[in-house]
């Protein structure tokens, strides 16, 4: 079974979600939860240099964060995406919606 680990810290006055491994139909429901949690309150910065692949449904729930933080008046960053993160942004259009960055400092 593919595994998902995420830390919470606080920097430059945003929640930072940092994750490690695979966003899919297995951990789907703990990426929600947190990512759902964090952007509702929060300008959120989601550190996603060590997740090594992300389904359609990770991608889905990226896209309706970045709304509700929106819509909350909040700012959702995505920092360092890892290489297959990257591909699947860009072949979606994403890219273009998201607020990437590479590093903090780019807030």
């Amino acid at each position: 079974m593919d595994n998902l680990i995420i830390n919470e810290s606080q920097v430059s006055g945003c929640l930072l979600l940092t994750m490690e491994g695979v966003v899919n139909l297995y951990t789907s429901g703990d990426f929600e939860k947190k990512v759902y949690s964090a952007t509702r309150d929060n300008d959120t910065i989601l550190d996603l240099s060590k997740v090594t692949d992300i389904s359609s449904s990770g991608l889905g729930i990226l896209m309706s964060a970045h709304n509700d933080s929106e819509d909350n008046g909040h700012k959702m960053y995505i920092l360092n995406p890892g290489k297959f993160v990257k591909k699947a942004l860009d072949s979606t259009g994403f890219s273009d919606v998201f607020n990437i960055i590479h590093s903090i400092n780019d807030i």
